[in-house]
C-alpha cells in the first residue's frame, strides 16, 4: 500500500475542520485512503510516530497563535501547539516533505527560531495580492501558479523576517513572507492554499467572535468572499503531493 499524507489539523471547532480537510483533499486531489487526518484538538499524537511512513505532512490552520504569551493559550491551544512542534526538529533536520498553511508559517518560523509576532504584518479577513519571488519562479511548487495573484488571507501574528536557512519565494504589499521554503522540501504559506469562497465563509461564520474582524462586518466579508477570484493558491497544494505523493 502506498504511503498516505499526514494531515495535522489545529482547529477545535468541527465544521471548521471538516470544511477544512475536504478542501484539502479535493483541492490537493487526494483520496481519503491516502491521507492519515489527525484532529489535534480530539486526539495526541501516536507515541513514536515514525513520520518516514508517510509521503509528507500538512498543517492546517487554526485560531491560535505562537507568539501569544503561555498565559493567554487556551489549554487546548497550548496542547495543539506543542504537538505540532515536537514534530519539526524532526522535519526540518531531515527535510522532509512538509506544507505548514497560516498557522504553519507560524509554527514553522518559530521552530527555526525565527521573528514570530503581532508588530508587523497581521493581515484583515480578505484577499491579499501575492506576487512570486524571482526564487519562487524557479520553485516546483509553484509550477504553473502565475506570478502575481489573489489569496485568501486572515491572521493576527506573522513572520517579521526571513529565517535563517529560508528561501522567500511569495510577497505582498501588506505582508512580506506569504510562502517562504526552508531546506529544499519543508513549505510553509501565510495564505491558505486550500481556501475558495465557500469554504471562507464557513470560517467567517465560525470565528467571528474571535477578533479578526468586528462581528457586524461579517456579513460585508462573506459577499467579499463570494466575488473573490481566487483560484491559483491550491495550485500550490496540488503541486506539493504531486511531488511527494508515492507510488
Amino acid at each position: 500500500m502506498a504511503k498516505p499524507f499526514l494531515i495535522l489539523q489545529l482547529r477545535p471547532e468541527a465544521e471548521a475542520s471538516d470544511s477544512e480537510y475536504h478542501a484539502i483533499l479535493r483541492k490537493g486531489g487526494l483520496r481519503e485512503d491516502q491521507a492519515h487526518r489527525i484532529r489535534l484538538d480530539q486526539e495526541d499524537l501516536p507515541k513514536g510516530l515514525d513520520l518516514s511512513a508517510y509521503c509528507g505532512v500538512i498543517v492546517g490552520g487554526g485560531p491560535g497563535c505562537v507568539s501569544d504569551a503561555p498565559e493567554d493559550k487556551s489549554d487546548i491551544e497550548a496542547r495543539i501547539e506543542t504537538a505540532v512542534l515536537s514534530l519539526m526538529p524532526q522535519i526540518s533536520e531531515a527535510d522532509l516533505p512538509f506544507l505548514g498553511c497560516c498557522y504553519g508559517i507560524g509554527i514553522l518560523g518559530k521552530q527555526l527560531d525565527g521573528d514570530v509576532s503581532k508588530v508587523a504584518f497581521g493581515e484583515p479577513v480578505g484577499t491579499s495580492e501575492c506576487t512570486t519571488t524571482a526564487e519562487g519562479l524557479a520553485d516546483p511548487l509553484l509550477v504553473g501558479v502565475p506570478r502575481q495573484f489573489q489569496a485568501f488571507v486572515g491572521h493576527k501574528e506573522a513572520l517579521q523576517s526571513l529565517p535563517d536557512g529560508c528561501t522567500h519565494l511569495v510577497a505582498s504589499p501588506t505582508c512580506p513572507f506569504q510562502m517562504i521554503r526552508f531546506g529544499q522540501n519543508v513549505y510553509a504559506t501565510q495564505f491558505h492554499p486550500e481556501a475558495d469562497g465557500a469554504g471562507f465563509e464557513t470560517r467567517i461564520n465560525i470565528y467571528k467572535h474571535r477578533g479578526y474582524f468586528p462581528p457586524e462586518a461579517a456579513d460585508d466579508l462573506i459577499a467579499m468572499c463570494r466575488a473573490a477570484d481566487v483560484h491559483a493558491p491550491e495550485r500550490i497544494l496540488r503541486n506539493f503531493v504531486a511531488r511527494y505523493l508515492a507510488d
